[in-house]
């Protein structure tokens, strides 16, 4: 059975970083507390000098710089080009990682998950879209004033910013709407 949930950006718990260098705020996970036993997790994160990352063994990172300039990651070694706002990067969640901001703070948009528990699909959509997915969890992510999502045929449901759609049992192939900037992820049980 399809369970839907609209969370608000309002409500978001703020929680530390696991090195201790800065807090996130929580979107959703699947399960699991602290920064312990998720299959899966999207938080926010403020980040305001340059500096290291956490490291999660066993998972994968997809990040996404949503105010400010942006930052270069060094990641085991290696930078990356230039990340911007709203361009997804993704990355081993065991390397280490340092990152340095190109013009101040940033806020970040993070999705960490289980690949040997989960596949995931990550992108980033604007203006009105139409797409299919069987994925068992759609979560759909708000980054404008308002977007507006539709799901089958039930009624549509407004995100305001920061605010994110989480649609959890889903078991067929399911029509979705969305008129806005965005960002889907789709993450199905392996």
């Amino acid at each position: 059975m399809n369970q839907l949930n609209v969370l608000r950006a309002a409500n978001y718990p703020r929680m530390p970083w696991k090195n201790g260098g800065g807090s996130t705020e929580e979107i959703t996970r699947d399960a699991g507390t602290g920064l312990d036993g998720f299959g899966w997790r999207l938080s926010i994160a403020d980040i305001g000098e340059s500096g290291g990352f956490s490291t999660f063994a066993g998972y994968q990172r997809v990040i996404t710089v949503l105010q400010g300039a942006g930052m270069t990651l060094t990641v085991d070694g290696q930078a990356t080009r230039p990340l911007l706002p709203l361009d997804p990067f993704a990355f081993s969640g065991e390397s280490q990682v340092s990152c340095a901001l190109l013009g101040g703070a940033i806020r970040d948009f993070n999705l960490i998950y289980a690949p040997d528990r989960y596949n995931a699909r990550l992108q980033w959509l604007e203006g009105e879209q139409r797409f299919f997915s069987s994925a068992s969890t759609l979560l759909i992510f708000s980054v404008a004033q308002q977007v507006q999502v539709e799901l089958g045929n039930s009624a549509p449901e407004v995100l305001g910013l920061h605010d994110c759609l989480q649609l959890d049992g889903n078991s067929g192939l399911l029509e979705v709407v969305v008129a806005g900037q965005c960002c889907v992820i789709e993450l199905t049980v392996v």
